[in-house]
């Protein structure tokens, strides 16, 4: 009976993923192929949005990352451009992630100061949004939210249903802009 058990947890875990991603749970999902992210909230698709990544394919991390910091007209710390300031490059919003061991302070969702970047391959490595969208998600998106970074032909349902964000009976009504 224990050896069935342990089978039957197994056979379940490859379709449904124990972690800490449950249906409902905020989930955020960046494609790097398509430039654009995908919010997922209460077991849906709310809101698909256009992005600005990477200069080249591996400055922008891939891999599931967690929210661990967010700021209100981030610092720049690169050129020493204070918040709030027309010349800075992260825009109005700052939401850290964790890629590749940091402090949620070197990658993150951002806003920008030049608009017309967004949906092009120019960042050193963040995920970058335009302003009013930034500042929409950073409302709605709590510390401990969970970040999957790819490039892939797959859709963003498909990738939500792999992740666990989403089930297969809540893939219509997301919404695109």
């Amino acid at each position: 009976m224990g050896s069935f058990f342990f089978t039957m947890l197994l056979t379940m875990s490859v379709i449904f993923p124990l972690g800490d991603t449950i249906v409902g749970d905020p989930y955020i999902i960046v494609n790097k192929k398509t430039n654009q992210v995908a919010f997922i909230q209460q077991g849906r698709i709310e809101k698909v949005l256009p992005v600005a990544t990477g200069k080249s394919n591996e400055l922008t991390p891939e891999g599931t990352f967690t929210i661990v910091v967010k700021a209100v007209n981030p610092y720049y710390r690169k050129k020493n451009i204070a918040g709030g300031d027309k010349q800075n490059p992260l825009g109005t919003r700052w939401i850290g992630f964790d890629a590749e061991d940091t402090d949620g302070r070197i990658y993150g969702l951002h806003g920008t100061n030049k608009p017309s970047s967004i949906g092009k391959y120019v960042t050193a490595g963040c995920v970058r949004l335009h302003n009013e969208e930034i500042e929409k998600l950073f409302e709605e998106v709590p510390i401990g939210t969970k970040v999957l970074i790819t490039t892939s032909p797959e859709s963003f349902e498909t990738l939500a249903i792999k992740v666990g964000a989403l089930s297969k009976q809540k893939t219509e009504g997301a919404v695109l802009h």
